[in-house]
């Protein structure tokens, strides 16, 4: 599975727990640690939980090995490394704090039905 296949698992994953804010960066040209970055947010950490664990069954039911996953306990950042997706999910407020749509401002937004292409 391409990494454009594997961003749109995790897009479709986050939209099902209803995540908000739901941004694909596509970091191809800006870092070497993955090729693209999914940035959303839960209103709560259980919701932000839900989220990363749907991210995570979703890509094992497709084949995909989760690399990693950090964060998860606490709830208030939770990183899921899909190996060329990373998937940043945040609560609310720490998503407006750390701000990473500003951080790699470099990367350009891609719309998911853009990717489908």
């Amino acid at each position: 599975m391409d990494s454009k296949e594997l961003v749109m698992v995790a897009a479709k994953a986050c939209d099902e727990k209803r995540a908000q804010d739901i941004v694909v960066l596509d970091m191809a040209d800006v870092s070497l640690v993955a090729d693209y970055f999914l940035i959303c947010e839960g209103s709560n950490e259980r919701q932000v939980q839900a989220i990363a664990r749907e991210v995570k069954d979703q890509a094992e039911e497709s084949g995909i090995e989760v690399k990693r996953m950090e964060g998860f306990d606490k709830a208030r950042w939770i990183l899921v490394d899909l190996n060329g997706v990373v998937c940043h999910i945040f609560h609310k407020d720490e998503r407006q704090y750390y701000n990473l749509e500003r951080l790699w401002g470099d990367a350009s937004t891609v719309s998911v039905e853009g990717i489908q292409r």
